[in-house]
C-alpha cells in the first residue's frame, strides 16, 4: 500500500516556549553560574565565570558533567585526587549544588523589564506560553512562584526532571506541546538565552530565538551593563549574536521584550509556507 503524504500550511503561530534564568528571570543569569564556582571550590578546584557559563541551559547535573570534561578542570581533579572523575563525584556535587543554588534563586529572580508587558501581548494576540529550565522541579517550582506573584506564568513548564533527557535533546519542548495541545512544532517559537536553548528548539523543529543581553552569553546585570560605553555594550551583543546564527539560531534579541515584530515577522513566513 502506497501512502502519500502532503505537507499543508501548518496555519498561524501558535505558542512561544521560553527559557526561565537570562530569559525571563534573572538578568545576566547570575544564579547558577555563582553556585557552580562555589562547588567546585568547595572540592578545591578553581573554575573560572566563564567556565561555568560556558555549558549553561543544560540539566544541571549534565553540566557539572561538562565542567569535569573541560581539560583545564580534568587537569585539575586529576592532580589534586590523582584520578579522573567519576560519575560518582558528579553525583556528589550535584546533590552538594542542589540545595545552594535553591537557596540563592530567590535573590536572582526577579522577572526581567519588559517579560510581563510581552506576554500580555502575546496572550492577546492568542498565543500559548510554555517554558523549559535546566533548574530540577522543585528549582523551578520556586522561580515560578516568584514569578507569578510579579506577573509571569507560563501555561505550561517542564524541566529535566521531566523528560528522558533535558537540553539539548527536544524533550521538554515537545512535553510543552503536547501539554499546549499544539502541532505541529513548526507552529512554535523556542526563545532563549543559551546555545542549549536554540539547540533544544531546532531539535524539535521550532523557529528559535537567541536573547543576547539579558542572558547567560553576556552575564552582567543591568547595573554592570549601564557602566559600559555603549559602543562596547553593542560590540559584544554583535559577537554574541553572531555566536547564536552560527550555532542555528533563526533570530536573535536583545530581551524578549524585543521579540514582538519577530514574531509577526515568523508568523508571515509561515503564512508564505516557509518552514523552520
Amino acid at each position: 500500500m502506497n501512502f502519500h503524504y502532503r505537507r499543508e500550511y501548518c496555519g498561524p503561530l501558535q505558542a512561544i516556549i521560553l527559557d526561565w534564568a537570562g530569559t525571563t528571570i534573572d538578568y545576566g543569569c547570575r544564579a547558577p553560574a555563582a553556585v557552580f564556582i562555589e562547588v567546585f571550590k568547595d572540592r578545591g578546584i578553581d573554575v573560572s565565570t566563564h567556565e561555568a557559563r560556558e555549558p549553561m541551559g543544560m540539566a544541571k547535573r549534565d553540566h557539572i558533567k561538562q565542567i569535569l570534561l573541560m581539560p583545564r578542570i580534568s587537569d585539575q581533579w586529576k592532580s589534586k585526587f590523582d584520578r579522573p572523575a567519576t560519575e560518582q563525584d558528579i553525583d556528589d556535587i550535584y546533590r552538594d549544588f542542589i540545595p545552594k543554588q535553591i537557596k540563592s534563586l530567590p535573590s536572582y529572580s526577579d522577572i526581567i523589564p519588559g517579560v510581563p508587558t510581552f506576554i500580555d501581548a502575546c496572550r492577546t494576540q492568542g498565543l500559548k506560553i510554555g517554558a523549559t529550565t535546566g533548574y530540577n522541579f522543585e528549582m523551578m517550582d520556586i522561580c515560578a512562584q516568584i514569578a507569578s506573584k510579579q506577573g509571569y506564568s507560563p501555561d505550561a513548564s517542564f524541566c529535566a526532571d521531566d523528560v528522558p533527557a533535558g537540553r539539548p535533546a527536544p524533550w521538554m519542548a515537545i512535553a510543552c506541546a503536547m501539554k499546549l495541545e499544539i502541532y505541529p512544532m513548526e507552529s512554535i517559537v523556542k526563545i532563549g538565552d543559551t546555545y542549549a536553548d536554540i539547540e533544544e528548539g531546532l531539535n524539535a523543529g521550532m523557529w528559535t530565538i537567541g536573547i543576547s543581553q539579558t542572558g547567560n552569553e553576556l552575564g552582567l546585570s543591568e547595573a554592570e551593563i549601564a557602566k559600559l560605553e555603549p559602543t562596547d555594550l553593542e560590540d559584544r551583543l554583535l559577537l554574541i549574536e553572531a555566536r547564536m546564527k552560527r550555532c542555528g539560531a533563526h533570530y536573535t534579541a536583545h530581551s524578549v521584550a524585543d521579540c514582538l515584530a519577530i514574531l509577526e515577522e515568523i508568523d508571515d513566513r509561515l503564512a508564505s509556507g516557509d518552514h523552520p
